[in-house]
């Protein structure tokens, strides 16, 4: 047995602390909860790419933990599926609340659920609503079908983004491991439902949740993922949405992938003007709205402040009102502006904002566009210079190309990680706003003024939690590719083969701060690149016993160590703080005005053979980083050869945010393969030590 959940007494507590073979005791925990274009953002549909190399993730099994799923969509369907479950399967489907064993089929294989700590922490609760596998939130439904939901034909948000639905992995298989619940989410749930699946066979593990202020011994999902990485199940995980501070991240853990959120190229809507003018704009109004359509466009001094219910009540409600841009007095002005607008009936609006919360988070309940500032000028203009202006709003189009994309997502928590910043985290960037995936119908999403709801069975949606489903996606074909991959091979190779760039070949901007490059602390190594990522050239390989010495060398006690590994085969004999990860980070004090940290890595020729490498340095700011060897010279394939990094922290005035960051490219002869490596610098104070 690995553990158990009760609830005790301290007495009892205290008697079970006396028998033989007990290790520890932790007080449960609640967590926090964290497509028809994405394949094509990352470039999933070359015919030469990690696609058609894997058969799409054909017979892969991905373990989804979450809020359940709904088994009717269209996305769980098994039409294209190979009708024989693989071997390895040793997983069920569970029956239940409004569930049965025959809503499984050669898709959706298995569906289990988990609520014994939560009914153990609400004693006064009786039943728990819907007590089953199926999903009431749609977090599981959606983030299931982005990982491997399959192929739908004409799916959209009430005509936006319309086209054929499907999962990073379309041909794999799925199972539902149901641990979030209306009344509530626990650590204890979270760790068996991980368990049952590390036993039921799957090869990947979704997990869009986190554990928040948690050391790796009190995490269940750093317990739990321990396991699976025994196993070679890679464990793919979301970094959480409490960004843009620094050291917000959750599941900052070792051995697993840290996945954070970026956007992606895509909106919604035009502006048509009178004189012809087209703008390209955002809106998700949830109808085709014909009636705003060469309508009178307002503005002037008095009403366009769009902050006053008095003034827009006299404003005549068949016309198009364009609000003033009050964002450098009010960043949050727009909402305002929005709601107000709603109220009063007019038929409709222009608003300009380039604020992310707006365009990555925000709801749109009436007929409405939102422009950037740099567009508003020209409608400003035209709105002025004719007696009398007209615009038409056109709802339900899609626009893809649009640049800059992707840029690191202003809600996404950034590294370090507090109880671990040894480890650069996150570890790569995924899509993650306004992801459409499969959805629940029982629930509204979409909205018209304020009383009429509108479900539909796809829906918008935005986090981290949609990002590390695509990662999750990734991993399952890079598992059918290289099946005899470890889980740390496969993480090597998602990093180092992440792409920095954004799509006007610029580096990767941070939607919280526009003016800034994100770091490393926001998007980790980039944007994970799929078909790179099944080539790497090179590898940082990791075995379990590495990950213990690192525990070691940070003086985890072996009650701490015994926690998470569960499992009395390890020692701390060659304690080492040198984890062989495809990432640099250095932490330096205010109290010291320059130091050197060396770290020694290891890597694995995994190209076609003889092979050689050269060390590019792009140095951090303040900084001055050494490679030795700076060639590596490979015989043959799979051979290994070691070098060791010198990070000079020079010239550092502290300041408590300031991060600087930079890269070490190996670089083979011929231009083959490059393997990248992010090196961030970053003062001890921003995780509060």
């Amino acid at each position: 047995m690995y553990g158990f959940s009760a609830v005790l007494s301290s007495n009892e507590l205290e008697t079970l602390n006396n028998i033989d073979g007990f290790v520890a005791a932790y007080q449960d925990r609640t967590a926090t909860i964290d497509t028809t274009h994405t394949f094509e953002f990352l470039s999933l549909d070359s015919p030469s790419g990690l696609w058609h190399a894997s058969n799409f993730g054909d017979d892969i099994i991905v373990g989804v933990i979450d809020s359940g799923v709904w088994p009717e969509s269209q996305s769980f369907k098994d039409h294209g599926m190979t009708k024989k479950i693989p071997n390895k399967w040793k997983g069920t489907c569970e029956s239940g609340q409004e569930f049965n064993t025959s809503m499984c089929n050669f898709k959706l294989i298995g569906a289990r659920y988990f609520n014994k700590g939560v009914i153990a922490s609400n004693p006064n609760v009786t039943s728990i609503y819907m007590n089953s596998a199926r999903d009431i939130v749609g977090h599981g439904t959606h983030t299931s079908s982005t990982v491997a939901g399959n192929y739908v034909n004409g799916a959209s948000y009430f005509g936006y983004a319309k086209g054929v639905a499907r999962g990073i992995a379309p041909k794999a298989r799925l199972a539902m491991y149901k641990v979030i619940w209306e009344e509530g989410l626990l650590a204890s749930d979270v760790l068996a439902g991980m368990d049952q699946a590390i036993i039921d066979g799957v090869d990947v593990i979704s997990i869009s949740m986190g554990f928040d202020d948690a050391p790796l011994y009190e995490d269940p999902i750093a317990i739990a993922s321990f396991a699976a990485m025994e196993k070679g199940i890679v464990v793919s995980s979301s970094a959480g949405n409490a960004g843009p501070d620094l050291g917000t991240l959750h599941n900052g853990i070792p051995w697993l992938i840290t996945v954070a959120a970026g956007t992606i190229d895509r909106t919604f809507g035009t502006l048509v003007l009178g004189n012809g003018q087209n703008i390209i704009g955002w809106t998700l109004f949830p109808s085709n709205a014909t009636i705003v359509e060469n309508l009178p466009l307002v503005h002037n001094n008095t009403l366009s402040s769009c902050n006053s219910m008095k003034l827009l009540s006299q404003l005549y409600k068949q016309a198009i009102i364009l609000c003033d841009d009050d964002s450098i007095s009010n960043p949050r002005s727009v909402f305002d502006q929005i709601n107000l607008v709603a109220e009063t009936g007019v038929l409709g609006a222009i608003f300009v904002s380039d604020n992310p919360d707006l365009i990555d988070l925000g709801n749109v309940y009436s007929p409405i566009i939102v422009i950037k500032p740099k567009d508003a000028q020209s409608v400003i203009k035209y709105a002025k210079s004719n007696k009398n202006p007209t615009a038409s709003i056109k709802f339900q189009q899609t626009f893809v190309g649009i640049n800059p994309a992707p840029a690191a997502a202003h809600y996404s928590s950034r590294g370090p990680s507090h109880y671990f910043p040894w480890i650069l985290k996150p570890d790569i960037m995924a899509p993650g706003s306004r992801v459409l995936a499969a959805y629940i119908p029982t629930k509204p999403s979409a909205r018209i003024g304020t009383n009429v709801f509108l479900s539909n069975d796809y829906n918008f949606m935005s986090g981290t939690s949609m990002a590390c489903p695509h990662a999750s996606g990734v991993a399952a074909l890079l598992k059918s590719t290289h099946p005899k991959w470890s889980a740390a091979a496969i993480r090597s190779a998602l990093v180092t083969t992440a792409n920095p760039m954004d799509n006007t070949q610029n580096p990767i901007r941070d939607n919280a701060y526009p003016s800034q490059y994100a770091s490393p602390l926001a998007i980790g190594a980039g944007e994970i690149d799929p078909n790179r990522a099944m080539n790497p050239g090179l590898i940082y390989d990791a075995t379990p016993q590495d990950y213990v010495n690192l525990l070691c060398a940070l003086k985890y006690t072996k009650t701490q160590i015994l926690t998470i590994t569960r499992s009395s085969s390890y020692d701390c004999e060659n304690p080492s703080f040198d984890l062989n990860y495809p990432s640099f980070i250095a932490l330096y004090s205010n109290k010291t005005t320059s130091m050197v940290h060396k770290f020694k890595r290891t890597v694995t020729n995994v190209g076609n053979g003889a092979a050689t490498y050269k060390a590019k340095v792009i140095q951090p700011k303040g900084c001055v980083v050494t490679v030795s060897p700076d060639i590596l010279d490979f015989s043959y394939r799979n051979e290994k050869q070691s070098y060791y990094i010198n990070i000079n922290i020079k010239y550092v005035v502290y300041k408590k945010k300031r991060v600087s960051f930079g890269d070490l490219v190996w670089i083979e002869d011929g231009g083959t393969h490059t393997v990248r490596s992010p090196i961030v610098v970053a003062p001890r104070g921003i995780i509060g030590f």
